[in-house]
C-alpha cells in the first residue's frame, strides 16, 4: 500500500459532503490550521491537524501554505477545431451574438472547423488546454460536445474526450450536446434534425457510454422550451443526466424547465427571474455560473447573491470555448465570482469544488478532502482564501496532486 503524508499546511480549506450544498451550507467549509493529510493508494485515509502519525509514508511538505481539494471545471466546451478572433471586432462594435450565429458565425463557424479536423488534431488540442488548466489547480472538468451536430461528428468529438482521459491526468466526464445549434444543412428543416439528435444521436452516445450527460442550449433563436423539453426527456430514457443552457440571453423559460424535469445543472442563468430561481431550488438544480463569459462579452452577471439567499447550490465555471469565453483559468472565475457575484471566499472553494463535482456527479469522489474520496489536492502559493480572491493574473497554485500523485 503507497501512503503519501501531506504535512506543514498552514492552512486547510474544505467545504464537506457528498453532494451539492446551497444557502448557508455553501459558506460552511472546515478550516484547520497546522494540517496534514495522509494517503493511501490515491485517497485520503485521515485529515487532521497537531503533529501527523509516525508511519512510513513519502513526504510532501506543503511549506505552511493553504492547501484545498483540487478544482473541477464543471462547464467546458473543450474539444472544438479553430479559433474564432476574427469575431471579437465584430462583439466591440456591438454585434449581437445572435445576429452572429444568424450570419454563420459565432457556434456554426467552430462546426466546420471541427468537422474539418481529424481526431488526432482535436486530441492534441484539447490535450495542450488541459495541461495549461491542471498548472491552474484543475483536477477534474466536464467536457461537453456540440462542434459536430451530426451523429459521426459528434460521435468523434466524444471519442477524443475518452482517449485524452487516458492520456493525461485531468479526470474528464462528457456531455453530449449535439443541440447546440441548428447546422446549416438543416436551418430549412429543424425537424429533421431533431428527430437526428433523438432516434441516433443519444442512443449511440449512451449505448456506446461516451457521455454522462445530455446538455441543450435552450435559447431564443436556438431551441425553444419545447423543443428542450422533447430532446431531454429523449436523452433521460437512454439513462443520461440532464443539464441545460438556460437564460443565457432571454429567459424563456429554460431554468423553469431546468427544475421541471430535475436537471442536475443549469447553466450561465445571466438573465435569470425570481420564478427560474424558485424552480431550480424545487428542482434541486444546481446552478453553474460563467463569469468569466459576462466579463468577456461585457454582459451582466448573474444573480449569484439571489441564488444562494434562495438555498440553490452554486458552481462556478469557466465556460472554456472559442467563441464566447476563449479562456480556461478557473482562477481567474474566482476573482470575478468575489468582485462581480460578492461571493465570500468560503462560498466560491465550495463552487469551484464539491458543487461543481456534483454538477457531474462526482461529488462521492471529488470536491472536498474527507476520508474516503480522492486525493485530489491544490497546494498554493497563498496563506488562505481571501489571498486567492485578492490576487489576479497570476497562477497561485504551487503543486497538484491528483489521486495522490504529484502531477505539477
Amino acid at each position: 500500500m503507497k501512503k503519501t503524508l501531506i504535512k506543514n499546511i498552514g492552512l486547510l480549506a474544505s467545504p464537506r459532503g457528498f453532494a451539492a450544498q446551497g444557502g448557508q451550507a455553501q459558506g460552511d467549509i472546515v478550516t484547520l490550521k497546522d494540517a496534514y493529510v495522509l494517503i493511501e493508494d490515491g485517497r485520503i485515509a485521515q485529515v487532521g491537524s497537531g503533529t501527523p502519525p509516525g508511519l512510513e509514508a513519502d513526504v510532501i511538505d506543503a511549506g505552511r501554505q493553504l492547501v484545498t481539494p483540487g478544482l473541477v471545471d464543471a462547464h467546458t466546451h473543450l474539444v472544438f477545431g479553430g479559433w474564432r478572433a476574427h469575431e471579437m471586432q465584430m462583439k466591440l462594435a456591438g454585434v449581437p451574438y445572435l445576429d452572429i450565429l444568424a450570419q454563420g458565425g459565432g457556434i456554426l463557424s467552430t462546426v466546420r472547423a471541427t468537422r474539418a479536423a481529424s481526431a488526432k488534431e482535436l486530441e492534441d488540442k484539447a490535450a495542450s488546454a488541459l495541461d495549461e488548466m491542471l498548472r491552474l489547480g484543475v483536477t477534474t472538468a466536464e467536457a461537453k460536445s456540440g462542434y459536430g451536430l451530426n451523429l459521426a461528428e459528434e460521435i468523434k468529438q466524444m471519442e477524443v474526450v475518452k482517449a485524452l482521459n487516458l492520456r493525461q491526468p485531468v479526470q474528464l466526464v462528457s456531455t453530449l450536446m449535439a443541440a447546440h445549434a441548428v447546422p446549416e444543412e438543416y436551418q430549412e428543416n429543424r425537424r429533421v434534425f431533431i428527430d437526428l439528435i433523438i432516434q441516433e444521436i443519444i442512443p449511440v452516445a449512451a449505448q456506446s457510454d461516451l457521455a454522462t450527460f445530455c446538455d441543450i442550449f435552450c435559447e431564443t433563436g436556438v431551441f425553444s422550451v419545447e423543443e428542450s423539453r422533447e430532446i431531454l426527456l429523449a436523452a433521460k430514457t437512454h439513462g443520461l443526466g440532464l443539464k441545460i443552457h438556460a437564460d443565457e440571453i432571454n429567459a424563456i423559460g429554460g431554468s423553469e424547465l431546468a427544475g421541471e424535469l430535475g436537471a442536475v445543472s443549469a447553466e450561465h442563468l445571466i438573465a435569470i427571474q425570481p420564478d427560474g430561481i424558485a424552480a431550480l431550488k424545487q428542482g434541486g438544480t444546481i446552478a453553474c455560473l460563467l463569469p468569466a463569459t459576462s466579463f468577456y462579452l461585457d454582459k451582466p452577471f448573474a444573480p449569484a447573491r439571489d441564488m444562494i439567499a434562495a438555498g440553490v447550490p452554486v458552481a462556478v465555471a469557466t465556460d472554456f470555448n472559442p467563441g464566447s469565453c476563449p479562456g480556461l483559468n478557473l482562477q481567474l472565475c474566482v476573482n470575478l465570482a468575489s468582485l462581480k457575484y460578492k461571493m465570500t471566499p468560503e462560498e466560491i472553494l465550495t463552487a469551484i469544488t464539491l458543487n461543481a463535482a456534483a454538477a457531474i456527479d462526482l461529488a462521492g469522489e471529488a470536491g472536498s478532502l474527507e476520508p474516503g474520496k480522492q486525493a485530489d489536492l491544490v497546494i498554493w502559493n497563498a496563506p488562505d482564501l481571501d489571498f486567492l480572491c485578492y490576487r489576479f493574473g497570476s497562477n497561485l497554485a504551487k503543486k497538484v496532486i491528483k489521486k495522490g500523485q504529484v502531477v505539477v
